[in-house]
């Protein structure tokens, strides 16, 4: 069995799954994270039903990260979907796919999960250390860091950075690695929200509504079609829907200053069949009442179409909505930008420092929810993992 040592700094998915991978093939790994524990923003990201991954067909899969997509397949090839729930399997974790092809464990919650692979990497002979926060990237792969008991050095034969990106600074992933990548010269692209709600200015008529869901809704932008949820917020409006879009969104308003986004609140009916229903007579009920029982709409979109449209069929079928601002990236579930693909090799090395590598969300790429965020992270680490080892001997 093989002496070397491997620092991995950072505890998000791409850092236990490369610490796991590199464990098991016989290095010693050692892993510090800023926080006291490990895993906090998958932690909280599980509060509400951890989304492992999708069951779509592989080739659709790969497809979702867009201008990464070619970049992303031969990682998600080698340690994909199936291999993910096969690997959550191994842990005692057993999955199963909902209704809209997402993936999720059978408790439904991440800490189980989370519990298990902790265990796991132990067993390996993992060395976890808490509160330790890296501070310098020095030569020959020293590295200065800073814990409880104040600075420290290490220097480990590799050393994988794995520190997420720029959103819920609270949790760990504050992108203040940035100034010390750059303080060795390597180009990263600026940090911008992901996965993020949108400003839209309400009048005072939506308060009441704020906190509620559109359940069943179409959006339209860019010609990209997608049935999904979305929330109103008292700043605007968010969700998994919303979500999907959040990047082409984001792009126009930043190019154009607004967003016009089109809801469809009756998705599964036809134009046509939208105003027959609105074409019978109104009798006494208040318009409200009428939109609610002639198409089953709710309150809070029957308040959208006052809000942003008129009472016909097509504004049912095309309500715009203006969105004018992302929400901060302390805000958004997932940052872009980051240190850019140029600055690695093929095995994820920084080629202005041998023997340093880096992976995860730190790196310029970005994903939808969904388990794509996710999934995406994971199968870095393993590839990283790889030429971690590759290189070593």
């Amino acid at each position: 069995m093989t002496q070397k040592t491997i620092a991995i700094i950072g505890g998000g998915p791409a850092g236990l799954m490369a610490a796991e991978r590199l464990a098991q093939a016989g290095f010693r790994v050692d892993l510090y994270d800023a926080m006291p524990s490990v895993g906090r923003k998958f932690l909280l990201a599980g509060k509400g039903g951890l989304n492992l991954t999708h069951s779509e067909p592989l080739p659709r899969f790969i497809s979702r990260y867009g201008k990464d997509a070619e970049r992303f397949a031969p990682w998600l090839e080698a340690f994909g979907p199936e291999q993910l729930r096969a690997w959550a399997a191994g842990l005692g974790v057993e999955t199963f796919v909902g209704t809209s092809g997402r993936v999720f464990p059978q408790e439904f919650k991440s800490a189980p999960l989370m519990r298990a692979w902790v265990r796991r990497l132990r067993q390996l002979g993992v060395r976890f250390h808490a509160n330790s926060k890296l501070l310098r990237l020095s030569d020959n792969n020293i590295l200065e860091l800073i814990g409880k008991q104040g600075k420290f050095t290490i220097h480990p034969d590799a050393t994988l950075l794995a520190m997420g990106g720029a959103s819920w600074p609270r949790l760990g992933s504050d992108g203040g690695w940035a100034g010390l990548l750059e303080g060795i010269g390597c180009q990263l692209a600026p940090f911008r929200p992901a996965n993020c709600g949108f400003l839209v200015g309400w009048s005072s008529y939506m308060q009441p509504h704020f906190g509620s869901p559109l359940k069943t809704i179409a959006l339209t932008f860019q010609g990209r079609r997608l049935k999904g949820e979305a929330l109103v917020t008292d700043y605007g409006i968010e969700g998994s829907a919303i979500y999907a879009l959040s990047a082409a969104l984001r792009d126009a308003i930043e190019a154009e200053g607004e967003a016009i986004l089109t809801l469809d609140l009756k998705p599964d009916l036809s134009l046509e069949a939208v105003h027959e229903k609105l074409s019978r007579p109104r009798g006494r009920l208040s318009l409200s009442n009428w939109l609610r029982k002639a198409l089953g709409l709710s309150p809070v979109a029957i308040a959208l179409i006052h809000e942003c449209g008129q009472p016909t069929a097509e504004s049912l079928k095309a309500l715009p909505l203006r969105l004018t601002a992302a929400r901060p990236i302390a805000e958004a579930i997932s940052t872009a930008g980051g240190l850019r693909f140029e600055e690695l090799d093929g095995n994820f090395m920084l080629t202005r420092r041998p023997g340093l590598f880096a992976a995860g969300e730190m790196l310029d790429w970005e994903a939808t929810t969904g388990g794509y965020l996710l999934t995406g992270c994971i199968s870095q680490g393993v590839a990283a993992a790889k030429g971690i080892e590759e290189w070593l001997k």
